[in-house]
């Protein structure tokens, strides 16, 4: 098997001392190997980004714009090839791939806009022949650690920022499925981007323990589950960086009585199925406020997955592919065999469907009469199971949503527009939609959770990111006239 190696100063490196295995989650055979890197490995190439550093800061503004025009034609000529990558090592659906491709372009799009982005502040004669003004400068090197469900949207979300703003980087992809990552570090060097400026590490958590340790590393940016996130933020920050960890989800789609069901049953179906749910932004949890509301959604979206197919995602004819690993999938079936045990109906059991050949497939399971308290309404399970819960009200809808501990997305179905405005505003989350199950803000916005979904005090991409990626430094400045000279030993003033 190929050994996918480092992407480290411009160029393959990497030995096959510690190896993963990559999987193809269609067929459930091994296609790769993949290097893990030791701590020395990982310190290489923090040194490379280091060394890059000095010359990408004092990069033009213009000159750095040009590489990401450059890198999204790129990007949108070379699609299929990056799209077929995700799909082998993801599994997910090739429409899915490419849609993901899309999103992540989104924020290239935004990041060439960096010359405006960066723009500091003036302030002329703050006090007599005293101006005043600010810039932003990058903090240094920044560690971007990314998941396994977004191999291309997420590492295209923090580099493009994180670069454009005069950083360089290590990127730790997912080792389950790592190639994209480097398909991705070779697009940004045909598009002009010096070697050294973007570095890929290949490994586990020693190589995420080395970024987290090392004094060299001054942010770091992490997508993950809620246990790990709280994790990184803790060691990062004790070590004295900036971190933005991003952390799990329970989505919940809030359904009132004057809804669309018809709708929102298409809705609910696209956002809890898509890409096996293996999405931080998956509906997981449909809430129907009244029974009449509840039985006639549990109705229509039983009737809508009965039709779904489920194959290789290199199959035209799939609408949905299977989990990453053998492992994953057998948690996430866990939830539904347990879930009749706690109280709850199992409507539509996926784990009874069966697949021929060793992939990792699992079909799509509904599960009613869900409560808090359940291990299925609780986890993230994060795959194709959609939870029912059944609340009398709105206030009710409302209540639970936010005493949930994680808090990344939520959505209302309605027609009434106070009722969509008043959940605007009474609920607690990071990102809500009104009839959109999957609100997923564009790249001119932030994308991020509150609560346990996020921890740190800044979101991803958008303008919250080029706040993260660099320090604001304030220079007062007074060029008096030569024969105005004098020596005032009391305190500045400005006045």
């Amino acid at each position: 098997m190929a050994l996918i190696r480092h992407h480290i100063a411009g160029a393959e490196s990497g030995s096959s001392e510690r190896t993963g295995v990559v999987f193809d989650p269609a067929t459930g055979r091994a296609q790769h190997e993949v290097a893990l890197a030791s701590t020395a490995e990982t310190d290489a190439a923090i040194a490379a980004a280091a060394a890059a550093l000095p010359s990408w800061r004092a990069t033009s503004l213009i000159k750095r714009a040009d590489v990401f025009f450059r890198l999204r034609q790129l990007l949108v000529d070379r699609a299929d090839e990056l799209a077929a990558i995700i799909t082998s090592e993801h599994g997910k659906v090739l429409s899915d791939a490419k849609g993901e491709i899309s999103r992540g372009i989104e924020n290239v799009e935004f990041a060439a806009g960096l010359v405006h982005l960066l723009k500091g502040e003036h302030s002329e004669q703050v006090s007599r022949g005293v101006d005043v003004h600010s810039v932003k400068q990058p903090v240094g090197v920044v560690a971007c650690v990314t998941p396994f469900n977004f191999p291309v949207m997420v590492p295209l979300w923090m580099t493009a920022s994180a670069i454009a703003c005069g950083n360089t980087v290590v990127l730790k992809p997912s080792e389950k499925d790592p190639s994209a990552s480097l398909f991705l570090a070779k697009l940004y060097e045909e598009a002009g981007l010096p070697a050294g400026v973007l570095n890929v590490v290949q490994g586990d958590k020693v190589a995420v323990d080395a970024l987290l340790d090392s004094p060299d590393v001054r942010a770091v940016s992490f997508v993950g589950s809620t246990p790990i996130a709280r994790s990184i933020y803790e060691r990062a920050a004790a070590n004295g960086k900036r971190v933005q960890a991003l952390g799990g989800a329970k989505n919940h789609m809030v359904v009132m009585p004057d809804a669309d069901l018809d709708a929102a049953a298409d809705a609910a179906v696209s956002a809890a199925y898509g890409s096996a749910g293996e999405r931080c932004m998956a509906v997981s949890v449909l809430v129907a406020v009244g029974d009449d509301v509840a039985d006639a959604l549990v109705a229509k979206v039983a009737d809508r997955v009965a039709g779904l197919t489920i194959g290789a995602g290199t199959d035209a004819a799939s609408e949905m592919g299977p989990l990453i690993t053998g492992e994953h999938r057998d948690k996430v079936a866990s939830y539904v065999t347990g879930a009749a045990a706690e109280g709850a109906t199992v409507v539509v059991d996926g784990t009874a469907q069966h697949f021929e050949g060793d992939g990792f497939f699992l079909g799509v399971s509904l599960v009613d009469h869900v409560r808090p308290g359940m291990k299925v309404y609780d986890d993230e399970i994060f795959g194709p199971v959609l939870s029912v819960v059944r609340v009398a009200s709105y206030d009710e809808a409302v209540e639970l949503v936010n005493t949930s501990p994680f808090a990344n997305g939520t959505a209302v179905f309605t027609r009434d527009g106070g009722t969509a405005r008043q959940f605007e505003f009474d609920i607690e989350v990071g990102m809500v939609g009104v009839n959109v199950p999957i609100p997923v803000p564009v790249g001119a916005f932030s994308f991020g959770g509150w609560r346990s979904s996020l921890f740190g005090d800044s979101h991803i991409y958008g303008p919250e990111s080029i706040h993260f990626y660099t320090r604001s430094k304030v220079v007062t400045s007074r060029w008096p006239d030569p024969s105005e000279s004098q020596i005032s030993l009391g305190f500045p003033s400005n006045h």
